[in-house]
């Protein structure tokens, strides 16, 4: 039975609705990791540490999606809590539309500019043609990508979680099976991984494009809907800040890998991208609540149902800390397994990824506030608080600590600084959690 975002939320149900988005997320980042293993293990070092040097760049193009979909998401379940159905749909349907035109436009001067990026980053020689070769791939597949992104917000806001788990299980399973035999069987190398990830990328982008397009039992479908500035503008400010997140880091990931470079080389590299493989897992688990709860937040704000609104902050407060101290031991745990996994074949890099977990571990005690936080700010169609939470956290407190860290603790330097990162954007969300409390009355 499908539960309405009009209902009363216990702690039951909300894990209930939010599973799905949870799964979704987690899932989406695994076959992320099952990427990287076989390149790692069957492509080579130079080909994984390319992935890993042109991935930010190509999720910059790609951010439009999170952008499109937290923001618009918001913006559309806050409308069908105010009682504007139709209105929300042509909504919906406006949001799809333009991020389509602005998909293919962002394939094209991608690929365009993709060896220049590749060279400014710092790839040279095969480095550079293992950049350029995955990244052509990549983006020809941008298009579905967004809209993968983007549906991932709207599955939820239009009360079927459920069909958006199984599209991603979908894509995922396809991603990890192409891999197996792209990459492993026919020996394609980078390029075998690159068509894998798009075509699960296209089936994640289709399938529910065709299901939107098609007359449907959920909230929302696609229809005529005449071009409105002023809403495409509030959609955009309101996910500004999940594109900034994003955005960020990716920015973050380019000047991390400049700095690895810089104190490890090659193998920094790789290590940071084991490190992200597995973070992205586990920050999927917050990033999959506050989805998944968001357009309830965002229906009864524009109810004005004031007593579930503040029901709904605290008991997906107390879900993101449990999950937060879970996580922080597992990955102490599971430091040393999951670099065997990745990097067992080189012994040195397998320590320093070993040690990169130890450290990063502790950024799991605070993230999940921060990413809540700032998801919670753009259901209450508060795009400014959200953006400048995720500006500090993945941008301003982040180049700060990268660049003065490893100064005195060279690579160590590198890991400690995202921890920094978090513990000062825990504070500035807390204080703007307090400060907001009695305005939106949660």
């Amino acid at each position: 039975m499908n539960i309405q975002l009009s209902e009363h939320f216990s702690y039951r149900k909300l894990l209930r609705f939010t599973l799905p988005s949870i799964v979704m997320m987690v899932f989406t980042s695994i076959y992320g990791v099952v990427d990287g293993f076989f390149v790692s293990n069957y492509a080579g070092k130079t080909q994984f540490a390319a992935v890993n040097l042109i991935m930010p760049f190509l999720m910059i193009l790609g951010t439009i999606g999170f952008m499109f979909g937290t923001g618009g998401s918001a913006l559309v379940s806050k409308t069908m809590g105010e009682g504007r159905k139709e209105k929300a749909q042509q909504i919906f349907s406006q949001l799809i539309y333009a991020s389509m035109i602005l998909g293919v436009l962002f394939s094209a001067a991608g690929i365009a500019f993709l060896r220049p990026v590749s060279a400014a980053l710092g790839a040279e020689g095969q480095m550079l043609d293992d950049c350029v070769l995955y990244g052509r791939i990549i983006l020809a597949a941008l298009t579905a990508f967004i809209l993968q992104n983007e549906f991932q917000s709207f599955f939820v806001a239009a009360e079927r979680p459920q069909l958006g788990l199984l599209v991603t299980v979908i894509a995922g399973v396809a991603n990890m099976a192409l891999d197996a035999l792209f990459v492993a069987v026919f020996r394609w190398g980078i390029a075998g991984a690159a068509l894998a990830t798009a075509a699960s990328q296209v089936l994640g982008g289709v399938i529910p494009l065709i299901y939107f397009l098609r007359p449907n039992p959920s909230a929302l479908r696609l229809v005529k809907s005449r071009f409105e500035g002023r809403v495409l503008l509030r959609a955009c400010v309101n996910g500004s800040s999940e594109m900034m997140s994003n955005l960020s880091m990716s920015l973050v990931s380019m000047l991390y890998n400049a700095q690895l470079m810089k104190f490890a080389g090659e193998n920094g590299v790789a290590a940071y991208g084991v490190l992200m493989y597995v973070t992205f897992v586990f920050l999927a688990i917050f990033i999959g609540i506050s989805i998944g709860s968001a357009p309830i937040v965002s229906y009864h704000y524009g109810a004005e149902n004031h007593g579930e609104l503040k029901s709904l902050r605290r008991k997906s407060t107390v879900v993101i800390l449990a999950f937060s101290a879970v996580m922080f031991v597992l990955a102490q745990v599971l430091a040393a397994p999951l670099a065997e996994i990745f990097v067992g074949y080189d012994a040195k890099l397998s320590a320093l990824t070993c040690r990169a977990f130890h450290f990063y571990a502790f950024t799991f005690l605070l993230a999940g506030v921060n990413i809540y936080g700032s998801a919670f700010f753009t259901a209450l169609n508060n795009g400014l608080i959200s953006a400048l939470i995720s500006f500090l956290r993945t941008l301003v407190f982040q180049v700060a600590a990268v660049l003065i860290f490893p100064i005195f603790w060279e690579i160590d330097g590198v890991w400690l600084s995202a921890v920094a990162a978090e513990l000062l954007s825990a504070l500035v969300t807390i204080a703007f959690l307090a400060a907001k409390k009695k305005h939106y009355h949660y």
